[in-house]
C-alpha cells in the first residue's frame, strides 16, 4: 500500500466545500496536469495553454519534470 503525500496548495486553489470530493478536486487536477506534461515530453508535442490572456503551445522539456 503506498503512503500519498499531500501538496499543500496555495490559498487560491483550496475548495472551499465542505464536500469531501470537491476538497480532492485541485489535488486531482494537479495531478492531471503533470500526467498531461509527462505524455507531452514523451511525445515531442506541446501543451496548449492559456498563458496571459493568449492562447499558447508550450514545449515541455526534461528540465520540467523536475
Amino acid at each position: 500500500m503506498s503512503v500519498k503525500a499531500k501538496v499543500e496548495l496555495p490559498e487560491n486553489l483550496r475548495s472551499k466545500s465542505t464536500d469531501p470530493d470537491m476538497q480532492g478536486a485541485p489535488y486531482a487536477l494537479l495531478r492531471a496536469a503533470k500526467r498531461a506534461r509527462e505524455i507531452a515530453r514523451k511525445t515531442n508535442t506541446p501543451l496548449i495553454i492559456e498563458r496571459d490572456g493568449k492562447i499558447v503551445e508550450e514545449w515541455v522539456t526534461d528540465e520540467d519534470d523536475e
